[in-house]
């Protein structure tokens, strides 16, 4: 029998149909490993109060899966705090069986907000309102200590100098002391129906709310109290 050209055609539409079925797209794949990523990423670091976004995710090399749909188990590092570069272990599975164990490298952006100098502030200056202003920056090694709100900074004393659009940092700064290591203090014992003061020497300097070491000038003992003004501390009765 002759073939014809329709006859060619029907052929080759009927061996394409016999065909097994094709992995799927490695595009389509690349796809659902960067949303399965994604979601991981935001479930990680949702109640951190951050503003976070993937600014940049690598996958290796070209994804070829079966037909159907794959289940994706994302396995991060432990000690991952949900920001900076990191290697993810993306596991591709299909109906429990073990597709693929894909590398993926993430880098994620963080923000937050964060109490920054508006201008240089000297070793030892008190910090006011005027010094430091609420701005979003990005989380790092040097930023995870920065103060969030500006009543954590205001009426503190630097430790060390910060510098101009720094971030204010817990450990440089410090309260200011109310009371001196050798001042004269009054120490204060009361309940609901007895208060009883007698004077006393700090031993140890505190700010209001420390508990630092003073004599008692009457029994010559030392004990722990705590630090209520400038005056006076208090000790449990």
């Amino acid at each position: 029998m002759k073939l014809t050209l329709s006859h060619v055609f029907i052929l080759l539409l009927v061996f394409t149909l016999l065909l097994p079925r094709q992995a799927s797209s490695a595009t389509g794949r690349e796809q659902e490993v960067r949303q399965a990523v994604t979601a991981f990423v935001i479930t990680r670091t949702a109640g951190m109060g951050w503003d976070v976004r993937i600014r940049r995710m690598t996958i290796p090399d070209t994804l070829k899966f079966p037909e159907g749909k794959v289940d994706y188990e994302i396995i991060a590092p432990q000690q991952w705090e949900g920001w900076g570069n990191i290697n993810i272990a993306v596991i591709a599975r299909q109906k429990e069986r073990v597709l693929r164990n894909i590398s993926v490298r993430v880098d994620v952006e963080a923000l937050t907000d964060m109490v920054v100098a508006l201008h240089q502030i000297e070793h030892g200056e008190l910090i006011s309102a005027a010094d430091v202003v609420l701005q979003k920056r990005e989380i790092s090694q040097n930023t995870n200590l920065a103060a969030r709100t500006i009543d954590e900074v205001v009426g503190q004393k630097t430790r060390m100098t910060i510098r101009a659009n720094q971030p204010v940092r817990a450990d440089r700064i410090e309260r200011v002391p109310l009371i001196k290591s050798g001042q004269m203090v009054t120490i204060v014992a009361e309940n609901e129906v007895l208060k009883i003061s007698v004077s006393g020497k700090a031993r140890s300097s505190g700010a209001e709310g420390d508990t630092i070491r003073v004599q008692n000038l009457t029994s010559l003992k030392e004990i722990a109290a705590v630090v209520v003004s400038a005056t006076t501390v208090q000790v449990p009765f």
